[in-house]
């Protein structure tokens, strides 16, 4: 039982040194746009993130360099948005990004899915989400690291469905 006891711990610790390396501000933005057309209009995005986010802080980034302006906010309970905003706790991440419109936009979601979501929502949806924080996705770049992962779109009856798959790179 000691030694469970012991590899769990040890499990936990790599976990937590995982995630703070995957957070820090050490690695560069990738996924910049190919292009941007200045004449489209901006979109605006209510940021909720914890202040000390590093990953959450390169995400906002990426979407702005998408052309996304952004206004950023540090709740002091950022459950709460979410449970608010109707995002279950298996499809949450470390920030939500709320649109004009209302949509949420959780997690690491790379920002030519979000204008795609926008530019045609689909009926009922309240928005997309990438659970947890996937390597090689936008704001958690990790070298050649790059897992495969989902976007999820989720609906307002609380169904989901997957918007698009995101393979991994090679």
């Amino acid at each position: 039982m000691e030694l469970i006891v012991r590899s769990t711990r040890w499990l936990a610790a790599i976990l937590l040194f995982v995630s703070v390396a995957a957070c820090s501000d050490t690695t560069e933005l990738a996924n910049k746009p190919a292009n941007k057309d200045a004449s489209v209009e901006k979109i605006s995005l209510d940021v909720y993130k914890s202040r000390t986010c590093g990953c959450c802080k390169k995400w906002v980034n990426h979407v702005e360099a998408f052309g996304f302006e952004t206004a950023v906010h540090h709740p002091a309970n950022l459950n709460k948005v979410k449970s608010d905003r109707g995002i279950s706790p298996r499809y949450q991440s470390c920030h939500t990004a709320v649109s004009k419109e209302g949509y949420v936009f959780e997690g690491h979601i790379p920002a030519e899915l979000i204008q795609r979501f926008l530019a045609n929502p689909p009926a009922n949806a309240i928005g997309l989400a990438v659970p947890g924080m996937p390597a090689g996705s936008p704001g958690m770049e990790m070298g050649n690291r790059h897992d495969e992962y989902d976007v999820f779109l989720l609906s307002k009856d609380g169904s989901e469905a997957v918007y698009e798959h995101i393979g991994a790179k090679e």
